[in-house]
């Protein structure tokens, strides 16, 4: 019986069992073949959805994130001072903008002195594509200590200035240089440490802001008098050296440094149209949003309120921008930065139209705790929708060529709304010009939502 179950061939006598066995073994591996067929096509299908969503695809080394602990909330607190040495100064421009307008720059316009601030605003984000590429390739340390100690040196020169040129060198190009080095990777190395919890995470950085703007107008309006410019400017400085000391300590990158392919610019980015998009919504959003901060002290005086109160608007602006950012920071994370940034940006430029109207003492109060509240939330949320539209690897080169793209809007803001005040004799057009920025921006940000999600309700 066994001579039956066999069969001649080339290679000699094979069992009919053998065969069966072999043709089974085939039969397992073509369904094996095709089942990996079939989950390649799987993974390239969900590769190519999440790029045109604009997303990163994704990867089976995806990189994991403490999302708290000691040590990631040690980099919070240094990118607090670092938030509060940079926008917390250079939001207290607006106390400077007054003085200097009644005293020592009073031959000057309101514009031409505008451009000293505008320069600040503009500079804190125009070397980010710089700064962010220099992160990417592991040159943080150097580039943080190199900026903390101009900025030091700058504000302690300005307290030497007498003519509009020196001011427009030491506290318009020499401050905003040094304030972009030191902000540019900051909200990176957050990045480094937090994912689920990023929003929370950015939205204390945020406060840093918040308490400089709020503590530095305060202390400029009450030394000046007392112990006039020159020794204001130090103190701020001695001030801005602690702050920046403790920053130089405690931050740190988590993640190796990367050289991704592409040099300085990575133009292959602007092919994500979410991307392309939100870059251009922040720099319209930038032309109007520093306009009330940069003149509301001075559109209090021309009403006639007192100047002790003037002076103060700034700090309470910035003050509730303490709640708003951190408000923005605990619900970013639960119903996505994009969606929260369309709300409360709705508000700021709804509030810049408001601002001209506000004729009464307690009116402009309102409206400007309400401006300062939502306007804190767009501030603290800028880079949040960036880091979702890429890869962690070039986060900081992407972040900076977006900071570097609205710098533009910061250099112009304030010194356009200068010039419309002067040619039409007041305020009530500069907010109309202000708030529809504002408003443009927002309606790109909800183009930006729309072509991630493709969807009108989500998270993002």
């Amino acid at each position: 019986m066994a001579d039956d179950l066999t069969i001649s061939t080339p290679a000699g006598p094979r069992s009919l069992l053998d065969e069966d066995t072999t043709c089974a073994s085939s039969a397992a591996e073509l369904k094996e073949d095709k089942s990996a067929l079939a989950s390649q096509h799987n993974l390239e299908e969900s590769a190519l959805s999440e790029k045109e969503a604009g997303r990163p695809a994704p990867t089976h080394s995806e990189p994991t994130f403490p999302d708290g602990g000691w040590r990631a909330w040690l980099v919070v607190f240094g990118a607090m001072c670092n938030a509060f040495s940079t926008f917390g100064y250079v939001n207290s421009w607006g106390v400077f903008q007054a003085h200097y307008q009644s005293t020592l720059l009073k031959d000057s316009s309101p514009s031409n002195i505008a451009w000293i601030g505008s320069i600040q605003y503009a500079l804190i984000f125009f070397p980010g594509l710089i700064v962010g590429r220099l992160f990417d390739l592991g040159y943080f340390r150097s580039v943080l200590f190199a900026s903390s100690a101009l900025l030091v040196a700058s504000t302690f020169l300005v307290a030497q200035c007498k003519e509009y040129w020196h001011f427009l060198l030491c506290q318009g190009i020499a401050t905003g240089m040094a304030c972009g080095g030191i902000f540019g990777p900051t909200s990176t190395v957050v990045a480094h440490w937090f994912k689920r919890r990023r929003g929370i995470a950015m939205a204390f950085v945020a406060v840093g802001s918040s308490l400089g703007g709020t503590i530095l107008p305060i202390a400029a309006k009450n030394l000046i008098p007392a112990v006039g410019l020159s020794w204001t400017m130090r103190i701020i400085g001695f001030i801005l050296l602690v702050a920046l000391g403790c920053s130089n300590l405690t931050l740190r990158r988590r993640f190796p440094p990367t050289n991704v392919p592409g040099g300085l610019l990575n133009l292959r980015a602007f092919k994500s149209a979410p991307y392309t998009i939100y870059c251009l919504s922040t720099l319209v959003t930038f032309l109007g949003l520093y306009t009330i901060l940069t003149y509301v002290s001075v559109s209090a005086l021309e009403l006639g309120i007192s100047p002790s109160l003037s002076f103060y608007l700034l700090a309470v602006a910035n003050g509730s921008s303490f709640f708003g950012r951190l408000s923005a920071g605990l619900l970013a994370d639960l119903y996505g930065p994009a969606n929260i940034m369309i709300i409360f940006t709705t508000i700021a430029g709804v509030m810049t139209y408001a601002w001209p109207f506000a004729l009464s003492k307690g009116s402009l109060i309102a409206v400007v705790v309400i401006y300062g509240f939502s306007s804190g939330a767009y501030v603290s949320l800028l880079s949040n929708p960036l880091m979702e539209l890429g890869a962690t690897d070039d986060l900081g080169r992407r972040i900076g060529m977006a900071m570097s793209i609205l710098s533009f809007g910061a250099l112009a803001g304030p010194p356009i709304s200068g010039a419309i005040s002067t040619a039409s004799g007041g305020f009530k057009v500069v907010g109309y010009y202000a708030g529809s920025m504002v408003i443009v921006g927002v309606i790109m940000i909800c183009i930006t939502r729309q072509l991630v999600l493709r969807r009108v309700l989500g998270k993002f």
